[in-house]
């Protein structure tokens, strides 16, 4: 990908300290110079042949520098650095100064460097050249007058050497500094040992042709030989290399080198974002391919890599110059489009991959449709560095896949796997791994320990008083294996089992420790570690009430979770987190086992009422949700008509199949089923047929604009009729005003939940209700007319 080299730039911020270093080693390096060049003139003439040969190689091999495949012109090989210094060695500063000079400007006019650019590193040569010189001057003088090295004058060569390279690496590395800020040390120390290589092997060769020049001239050019195996050996280490940045299907680079591009080109467009100039951003573009698998699986994967073959080369003709095509492995491409104005051009660029896409690849007379979903993330906005960016990218493609698109830009409403979210689900597992209300003793709903009816504990059957977890607890089913390292391994694995297992079960509070007549806790370790508090999970109910009569029938059982930081969380991020771990597992027990145990204090406190509980797609799909309700319903000696589970339409649709087995189960138990959100969802008229419904809930979006929406009237009305030709009970969600009330009860609906009655509340809360709440009948009134939409 050719883009302009920053370095060409001034520094936006920072023009007033790196042009004064700049001027001042372009400078001093006439300071340096002027002496010896002025008197360069008259000395001219008596320069032998060999200086004039090595001038010339100097110069020519400077007009096409080196540059090592895979790096950028900015870590290109100069070999006048190897004639150069052979010329300080032999003919003293001001020649070697003068044939530098000349050889960094014919590179400079053929790399396009800036006029500033080419100053500064003929000063910087003109610097180093000049310290050398000065060591050299150091030491004993005379260098390669005798016939004979002494080792006085290899000394003296060598440290010449290191201070040349000593004084240029420094040099170019306070540039960098001063040109890139806080960023220039992980390039100038990467490039440390490239430059120790290269360079230190040409400074090491000036010697080798001082002596050539010595014995005859005509030996000089064939120090192009080694150079050239030198040059030949570094290609060829340097192709090895770039290999390994290249995907040996396709030829296109891999993940590696997109890592590195992207870096380099963030690098660039942050200097463009200073200047404020047009052209700043950069887009990613993450590319996956649709129905790839099923080629794979009906074809095979010899036709799926030819797919890939065939598809990368429509990539790469979208793909302009100056941008990077890239696979990262399977059927995922990456695309990095540099020098963009805004998220309209990477659009354009997606809609151009998009129609490359669209016309099917013929393979052996076959079409195959392969289309693509695409994610754009864009520099700076959604990120700043590599592995941001490629997340965002990912997280966007993958929402274009949910919405059936082809391509999304980036947005952080979508982005469900934060790190923000991922922390809140290892404190959603911590929170129901350490049990209802954190070890805390939980009262019934009119706030009395109520007793349990269940008596299986022994200590309990003998009179001594428990807690009533502890009871909950040890009356669970736990599946024990004969070995004894077995059983440690499968119950470490399990978190129901590392939960239920007497060895990790979590402290008793030493707050209720009064309540308990039985043998104190073992007391935890001094030097135990902390558990950070992850906040409490609680239920609370909403009664539903029978429209006709006013009498409370049930209650909605609903998730709340006070998070220690977040305060209350949204129930409906709650669920998103859970939906997607194993996590969602323990949520599911953790509800079933506090809604049915809190129907059983109802009970013992002479309170009657049916709680309904919401179910997950998880929950339905494994089925295990049945037996555990059955096992719950058994154990706490609960009605099964006391339960009832609602279940979405966007669950039902899900594996309608599977989900019919599990409920038919749940239906056989005697636990009615309600069809949630009803209305929302894709479901056609056949399930309301075939499943074994007692119940249908009017979704809320539909029951709150009903007073004042014709459409919203007549799809509650509608609704109304045919579950009541069914024999379904129907039940209005979100009923806020009395108005309301009054058209459900006109239109005929048989029971409604929503703030005109109650809002959400604990069970202990919910007694206090029941106690206050006096029935209220719907009086039959002339002005409630149910609106009706015109004729159109």
């Amino acid at each position: 990908m050719e883009t302009a080299d920053a370095r060409n730039f001034l520094p936006p911020g920072r023009e007033s300290s790196f042009g004064g270093f700049v001027a001042g080693v372009v400078g001093f390096a006439v300071l340096v110079s002027a002496v010896p060049l002025a008197g360069l003139p008259d000395r001219l003439p008596d320069l032998p042949v060999a200086f004039w040969t090595m001038a010339t190689l100097a110069v020519a091999c400077d007009a096409r520098p080196f540059v090592p495949p895979g790096r950028r012109q900015t870590s290109a090989v100069f070999p006048s650095t190897c004639f150069t210094f052979a010329i300080l060695l032999g003919w003293g500063l001001g020649p070697a100064v003068a044939v530098q000079a000349v050889a960094v400007a014919v590179s400079g006019w053929r790399m396009r460097h800036s006029v500033w650019r080419t100053a500064f590193n003929a000063a910087q040569y003109a610097c180093a050249l000049g310290a050398a010189y000065l060591v050299l001057r150091l030491g004993p003088g005379g260098l390669f007058d005798a016939g004979r090295l002494r080792w006085t004058d290899v000394a003296a060569v060598g440290a010449a050497t290191a201070t040349w390279f000593a004084v240029n690496y420094g040099l170019v590395s306070t540039a960098l500094r001063l040109r890139f800020g806080g960023r220039w040390w992980p390039s100038a120390r990467q490039a440390l040992p490239f430059e120790l290589l290269s360079t230190g092997s040409l400074l090491l060769l000036a010697p080798v042709l001082v002596a050539a020049a010595r014995a005859s001239a005509a030996l000089i050019p064939l120090v192009l030989v080694p150079l050239f195996a030198v040059y030949r050996m570094s290609r060829l280490s340097a192709e090895q290399e770039q290999l390994a940045d290249l995907d040996p299907l396709t030829g296109l680079p891999n993940r590696k080198a997109l890592l590195a591009e992207v870096a380099e080109q963030v690098h660039l467009h942050a200097e463009r974002v200073a200047r404020a100039a047009p052209d700043a951003h950069l887009a990613l573009l993450l590319i996956d391919l649709d129905r790839f698998k099923n080629v794979n699986d009906a074809l095979g994967h010899a036709v799926g890599d030819r797919l890939l073959v065939e598809v990368s080369a429509r990539l790469a003709d979208v793909v302009a110059g100056r941008d990077m095509l890239a696979r990262l492995g399977g059927d995922e491409f990456a695309i990095v489009a540099a020098g963009l104005t805004g998220v309209d051009d990477a659009r354009e660029l997606a809609g151009r991959v998009v129609a490359a896409l669209a016309e099917p690849v013929s393979l052996d007379g076959l079409p195959l449709d392969v289309g693509g979903s695409i994610g754009i993330a864009l520099f700076p906005e959604h990120g700043e560095d590599y592995a941001t960016l490629m997340r965002h990218a990912d997280v966007a493609m993958y929402d274009a896949k949910h919405r059936n698109d082809t391509v999304a830009v980036y947005a952080a409403e979508s982005d469900h796997n934060s790190a923000e979210r991922l922390g809140l689900l290892a404190d959603l597992r911590r929170v129901l791994e350490a049990g209802p209300g954190g070890g805390r003793a939980v009262r019934g709903g009119d706030g009395a320990a109520l007793p349990s009816r269940l008596g299986t504990d022994p200590r309990a059957a003998a009179g001594g008083a428990t807690r009533w977890w502890s009871r909950r607890r040890r009356q669970r089913a736990t599946v024990t294996h004969p070995d004894e390292l077995l059983n440690r391994i499968l119950t470490g694995a399990d978190p129901t089992r590392r939960h239920a297992d007497p060895a990790h079960r979590p402290a008793a509070d030493p707050a209720v420790a009064g309540e308990s007549a039985g043998p104190a806790a073992p007391a935890a370790p001094a030097d135990a570690e902390p558990v950070a508090d992850a906040g409490e999970i609680t239920m609370y109910y909403q009664p539903q009430i029978a429209i006709a009569t006013g009498e409370v029938v049930g209650v909605e059982a609903l998730l709340r979770w006070r998070h220690p930081r977040r305060g209350m969380v949204d129930p409906g991020e709650l669920i998103q987190v859970a939906e997607q771990s194993a996590v969602m597992r323990l949520l599911t027990q953790r509800v079933v086992d506090d809604v049915v145990e809190q129907l059983a204090k109802w009970s013992a406190a002479g309170i009657s009422l049916r709680a309904a509980l919401n179910v997950s797609v998880r929950d339905l799909h494994t089925g295990e949700i049945a037996d555990q309700i059955a096992d719950r319903l058994t154990r706490y000696g609960v009605r099964p008509e006391r339960l009832q589970l609602e279940i979405t339409e966007g669950a039902l649709m899900a594996d309608p199949r599977r989900v019919l087995t599990t409920i038919t189960r749940l239906h056989q138990l005697g636990v009615a089923i309600s069809l949630d959100d009803f209305g929302t969802g894709y479901s056609s008229l056949q399930h309301l047929r075939r499943l074994p419904l007692a119940e249908v809930k009017v979704d809320r979006s539909f029951v709150l604009g009903m007073a004042d929406d014709p459409d919203d009237a007549a799809i509650v009305r509608s609704m109304i009729e045919l579950a009541g030709a069914l024999g379904l009970r129907v039940v209005a969600e979100g009923v806020e005003d009395e108005r309301t009330w009054r058209l459900l009860h006109a239109a005929g609906c048989d029971a409604a939940q929503g703030w005109f009655y109650a809002r959400p509340m604990p069970a202990e809360e919910l007694v206090a209700w029941l106690a206050r709440y006096r029935p209220v009948r719907p009086v039959p009134s002339a002005d409630v007319e149910i609106p009706r939409r015109h004729a159109r």
